[in-house]
């Protein structure tokens, strides 16, 4: 659509944004208990083996790992990635699932997005809504033999150091691709809140107070019963006018009822108005159930043409009604995914442009981690975009660096970019940035102790509050070079090689990414 710069010019174009962000605003990261004092053993010196509890002392020079959000979207609508098809096996479904995690594990990904709501349906055990239509092909059915798709993914993930997020969509009561309206279909069993659109899609009425408290019923369901890291919603809010024929939302006897009741905003600014309570509402309630439970939002990806001055064309305020520059600027969300699926060079919706103008509604210091797809092709070209846009996104948010993927598709079936990426940007792991303002208290260090056996050192650790601890990191230093690996909550030991070894550190990190101070290994 629109010309390509030079390979040589965007990278130009690169050095310009990560040298104007860095010359502008100078920052540390986020975990600063990282350079916290560390911790010390006391010694116990034997030729074969040792063993030390850990106390505290300085380190000279405490290493830091990186920090950084890394996540994709796995898409269960239509068998966009998962399950790959209808009425697979549940010992298909697993290993399809099991192959999708250590693809994202072995990149170093850090988190997984997973719809679990595609359309007023469940892949999960669910009282208050059916059984997943892409799930077995049956609207209702569950998967025989039986298991729970969603504990089994919060399981598989965690067990790879993978935060697991659920994905939902609020309003969306049946798609096109969902199969025929069942009886156990919500659009049955709730008629007074579903309307039916001009494409075959049924759309709960946002307006609708049962809309809002069933949603919210489906929320809290998943918050309490699952070991869940977080709740998404994504761009659906009030439909794309495509999906009615480019014809107004069919709510007019709700909004007269309203005016009727003395109602006095204007059509557009009730309809925002009851998105925007129900969001408020809702991220109260999650905080109020699980505090470290983040709530993500996923809008489109401008706000309305003319913010900033270059963009053209869509309008997510005035035609999905959602404002989403509200949400960033009253801090409903703990992270925000601005959909930025456009190249840095696109005149009217560059991808640095747009993330700097999200970047300056970000009144509460939330996080801001973009939603990238820059196309489907496997070319080389493509490639290098996603490498640059994860660059710039690092050079303007150094404190808070991430990027959520759409979709994992687009990695698995790139073997170019899943190289690249791996090999680049993701080629050292990374702790997901700490969320200061849900809880800023680190969890105590870890309790070590340790084995020589000839030329190597196994570490050992146990943890007084293993609940609280999401990771173990074992930092380790060789010819004055330090590096990291991080590790599960599962983890209890590590081995290294002790030749040219000159410290060991091991940090524990809680649901909410604050790190111990380090407990340090003496072995010498």
């Amino acid at each position: 659509m629109f010309n390509k710069l030079s390979l040589f010019a965007a990278s130009c174009l690169l050095v310009v944004l990560i040298s104007a962000c860095s010359s502008s605003k100078k920052t540390t990261k986020t975990a600063d208990v990282r350079q916290q004092p560390a911790s010390q053993t006391s010694q116990q010196s034997q030729q074969s083996q040792s063993s030390q509890q850990s106390q505290s002392q300085p380190s000279p020079k405490s290493p830091v790992s990186q920090s950084e959000f890394r996540a994709a979207w796995v898409a269960t609508v239509a068998n966009i990635n998962w399950p790959s098809k209808r009425g697979l096996t549940t010992e298909e479904q697993q290993r399809e699932a099991i192959q999708l995690l250590d693809f994202l594990q072995s990149h170093n990904f850090n988190a997984v997005i997973f719809q679990v709501r595609p359309q007023a349906d469940a892949l999960y055990q669910s009282d208050l809504e059916p059984w997943s239509y892409f799930l077995t092909g049956k609207q209702g059915k569950a998967p025989e033999p039986f298991y729970d798709p969603l504990q089994f993914w919060i399981e598989a993930a965690h067990d790879r150091g993978l935060e697991l997020h659920v994905w939902l969509n609020p309003y969306r009561a049946h798609s096109p691709a969902g199969g025929e309206v069942s009886n156990t279909s919500l659009v049955k069993k709730k008629p007074e809140l579903v309307v039916k659109l001009k494409d075959g899609h049924w759309w709960f009425d946002p307006s609708k107070k049962g809309t809002q408290e069933h949603a919210n019923s489906v929320v809290m369901d998943l918050v309490k019963r699952y070991d869940i890291d977080g709740v998404h919603f994504d761009d659906y809010f009030y439909p794309y006018p495509s999906y009615n024929g480019n014809a107004d939302f069919p709510d007019s006897g709700s909004y007269k009822e309203y005016v009727d009741k003395g109602g006095q905003l204007s059509l557009g600014d009730w309809r925002r108005n009851s998105v925007n309570g129900f969001i408020e509402t809702l991220y109260k309630n999650i905080k109020a159930e699980k505090p470290y439970v983040k709530f993500g939002l996923s809008p489109f990806g401008t706000w309305r043409p003319g913010y900033p001055s270059i963009v053209e064309g869509f309008d997510q305020y005035n035609q999905l009604y959602a404002d989403a520059r509200l949400w960033l600027n009253e801090g409903w969300v703990d992270y925000f995914t601005p959909q930025l699926y456009w190249k840095i060079n696109s005149p009217s919706v560059s991808y640095p442009i747009l993330l700097g103008w999200w970047s300056g509604e970000n009144k509460k210091d939330r996080h801001l981690w973009p939603g990238i797809s820059v196309g489907r092709d496997t070319t080389l070209s493509n490639t290098t975009e996603v490498m640059n846009q994860i660059m710039v996104t690092r050079g303007m948010l150094p404190k808070s660096s991430g990027e959520v993927h759409w979709s994992i598709g687009s990695l698995t079936k790139d073997s170019n970019l899943a190289k690249a990426v791996v090999e680049g940007p993701y080629k050292k792991q990374a702790l997901v940035p700490a969320s200061p303002w849900l809880d800023a208290t680190a969890p105590e260090a870890p309790q070590i102790s340790s084995l020589i056996t000839g030329d190597s050192l196994r570490i050992y650790w146990t943890h007084p509050n293993e609940q609280d601890v999401f990771h173990y990191v074992v930092y380790y230093q060789y010819a004055n070079k330090w590096n990291y690996t991080i590790l599960t909550r599962r983890d209890r030991t590590f081995i290294l090689s002790r030749n040219k070894l000159s410290g060991v550190f091991v940090t524990a990190v809680d649901r909410t990414g604050n790190e111990s101070q380090m407990a340090t290994v003496n072995w010498q």
